[in-house]
């Protein structure tokens, strides 16, 4: 197991390329299971998470094979030689539970294990199963596992309303709808980028969908999908992620790929504590000259508000500001794990159910930390980029699941920081 120890030294500058994002490429690679040609995804990035539902995908009969480096894969799942995705895979990574829609929908059968829990909170998937309920699904749970099955002459459109926004669901919805009978309208859906970018892959591939981006989206099914190319939009948390790196260090760091329409309200929260940021034809650049950040309050909600996969990171920046900002989290209910580290840091960092008070300090100090999920793993480096003296951050394989070679990429722009052993 790898450690990551970060030295505080001073402003960075330079250029981080934005990898493909993490949690689009996950549901395209579940998409390939609709169609008996081939898929072939670019701009993949190679990382941990991938490579588990690649595993996962092979035993349900798709070959998977990684080109170019890693960074594009094909994928062809010309028979399904599995319906059942089993507990062992699938408690690796919550996303393994988005082929259930596919398989379904194609097979007319499908058996997928609950994905179980989650360190963040509870993540139910009972609004994925309504919504397979409504396109007239029979579901039966048993052991821990959903045992679905479609009518004879499969699936069936329906009208889907969810009480709330789920990506999740709103995906496994998406998917099964592209080859039911008929049409089905997905009211309450989510909006964020990646949904967008499934169904724009869907689109590719012969699904007819109208209203991506919107809260309504509306699918005609269609006998058959072919096989399509598609390239994996830039990961918008990475990018909101390397923003807050000179926003806490100082400094001015372009990002390439990077647009501000996948961030847009992270900007306006970031740009309120004295950050500037400049878009171009093909990045964002960021600057800060070191000072202390102004503080602001920051509410999580669904795209294209202020998203929960920030929040730990905009903590750490906001511990450095000159004064206090609250923090209220919405999404899910554990997502304060990281305050405990920050505080071991020498945050002020107060929590009480749902808000983060978090006053402002003149400097912190580098300390050995622990992460407890993905995104607190990199609010602790994040934090040591300004810390006094060594951070040291260990359990990082949760940073492994959704950053690419991120000690590269900071200390390509100035950071100190490497990997070690632990």
């Amino acid at each position: 197991m790898d450690k990551i120890v970060v030295t505080g030294n001073g402003p960075l500058n330079g250029q981080i390329p934005i990898s493909g994002a993490k949690n689009t490429c996950l549901k395209l690679m579940t998409a390939a299971l609709l169609s008996d040609e081939p898929l072939t995804l670019t701009n993949v990035p190679r990382l941990s998470d991938i490579k588990t539902l690649g595993a996962l995908l092979e035993s349900l009969g798709c070959e998977v094979a990684l080109l170019n480096g890693g960074n594009v894969m094909a994928l062809s799942a010309g028979t399904i030689t599995s319906r059942k995705a089993e507990y062992d895979m699938v408690r690796k990574l919550r996303a393994s539970f988005n082929v259930l829609g596919p398989i379904l929908t194609r097979e007319g059968e499908a058996t997928v294990s609950l994905p179980g829990g989650c360190a963040i909170g509870a993540r139910k998937v009972d609004l994925h199963l309504m919504a397979l309920e409504k396109l007239g699904a029979t579901l039966t749970l048993e052991e821990g596992y959903v045992h679905a099955k479609a009518p004879e002459g499969g699936l069936i459109g329906a009208v889907i309303e969810f009480p709330f926004v789920t990506v999740g669901g709103t995906e496994n919805a998406i998917t099964a709808a592209t080859l039911a009978n008929g049409t089905t309208v997905i009211k309450n859906a989510a909006r964020e980028p990646d949904t967008v970018d499934l169904c724009k892959c869907l689109s590719a591939m012969g699904a007819k969908i109208d209203g991506a981006g919107t809260s309504t989206i509306t699918i005609e099914g269609v006998d058959r999908l072919h096989g399509a190319t598609h390239e994996v939009i830039a990961d918008r948390i990475e990018l909101g992620t390397f923003m807050i790196a000179p926003a806490i260090a100082g400094g001015e760091v372009e990002l390439l790929g990077g647009r501000r329409d996948l961030v847009e309200a992270f900007c306006g929260k970031l740009e309120a504590t004295g950050v500037q940021i400049e878009e171009t034809d093909k990045s964002l650049i960021v600057r800060h000259d070191g000072s202390r950040l102004k503080p602001v309050d920051v509410e999580t909600e669904p795209f294209p508000g202020f998203p929960t996969d920030l929040q730990a990171q905009m903590m750490a920046a906001l511990c450095f500001a000159d004064g206090v900002s609250v923090l209220h989290e919405t999404i899910f209910e554990n997502r304060f794990m990281h305050a405990p580290e920050l505080i071991r840091m020498g945050a002020q960092v107060d929590v009480q159910g749902g808000h983060a008070t978090v006053t402002g300090v003149e400097a912190m100090k580098g300390a050995q930390v622990m992460a407890t999920d993905l995104r607190a793993s990199v609010s602790l480096i994040l934090a040591g980029l300004k810390a006094e003296g060594e951070t040291v951050v260990g359990r990082v394989y949760h940073l492994d699941r959704g950053y690419e070679r991120i000690e590269e990429k900071l200390g390509a722009v100035g950071a100190k920081i490497e990997r070690m052993p632990e």
